[in-house]
């Protein structure tokens, strides 16, 4: 199972936790509020807004809330005081993260993220030094216990994906971005249950991680995803099953 999988599991079944709903909604409205500026409030216009409208609903969030973030956001004021930072770091046991924030300050977000990286065993790197290793994807999330593994993978490949993997619990389907709104669509025509989908990093290659190494990095994620301002976070690391479910118990 990837890094990328394996990490975006326990972050699905962490999301969808009630005590931390409030906060994913609140990230959600933030993207929105982004991509409304950067492309207008017609999600026929505007790629990214479709994209990130399906992911709150594929998350739950109340289409009120989503029409009151788009609306809030088409004023320009909130949109306008967050940028978009990329902080890249050397994580425990040799890999590599990518944390994409939004922020109103970047300074005080520099100084959260560098304080729980000197407590989890990062260290900041300079820009560049990490994303080389991670390409830009589509990932479409399926249910494995509800599908053919591979019947999913001929639609898949038919409909223009790029890869098709069996990850544990979940089928994955890997799509060039562009792609990603394509493919998801021909699978539900095909009527494939598709749990979620969003654009990722991917990482090209994948640091095995021992024990120790592991459990840091699990932890580190986590204190990371709990910054109000982060939204995403990456990892080139491949977790072993165990370590994975002892973090997860």
């Amino acid at each position: 199972m990837s890094g990328h999988s394996k990490w975006s599991q326990i972050k699905r079944q962490k999301g969808v936790a009630d005590a931390r709903r409030g906060q994913l909604f609140t990230k959600l409205a933030r993207e929105i509020s982004v991509v409304v500026r950067q492309g207008g409030v017609d999600p026929q216009a505007n790629f990214k807004l479709r994209l990130v409208v399906q992911k709150a609903r594929d998350c739950n969030m109340p289409l009120e809330n989503i029409d009151r973030a788009i609306k809030r956001a088409s004023g320009g004021a909130e949109g306008a005081a967050l940028s978009e930072v990329t902080y890249e770091v050397y994580g425990p046991g040799g890999s590599a993260i990518l944390v994409q924030v939004l922020t109103d300050n970047k300074n005080r977000t520099v100084s959260e993220v560098r304080n729980i990286l000197s407590r989890g065993g990062g260290n900041l790197g300079e820009a560049g030094c990490v994303t080389w290793g991670f390409d830009a994807k589509g990932v479409i999330h399926i249910d494995a216990a509800k599908v053919n593994a591979e019947e999913v993978a001929l639609f898949a490949i038919d409909a223009g994906a790029d890869d098709v993997k069996v990850e544990g619990t979940t089928v994955e389907v890997i799509t060039q971005p562009h792609d990603l709104e394509a493919v998801r669509k021909a699978l539900e025509l095909n009527k494939i249950p598709v749990s979620s989908s969003e654009l990722s990093m991917v990482p090209k290659t994948l640091v095995k991680l021992d024990e120790k190494s592991a459990l840091q990095a699990l932890r580190l994620l986590d204190k990371l995803e709990e910054l109000d301002e982060v939204q995403r976070v990456y990892i080139n690391a491949d977790f072993p099953d165990d370590v994975v479910g002892k973090y997860q118990g």
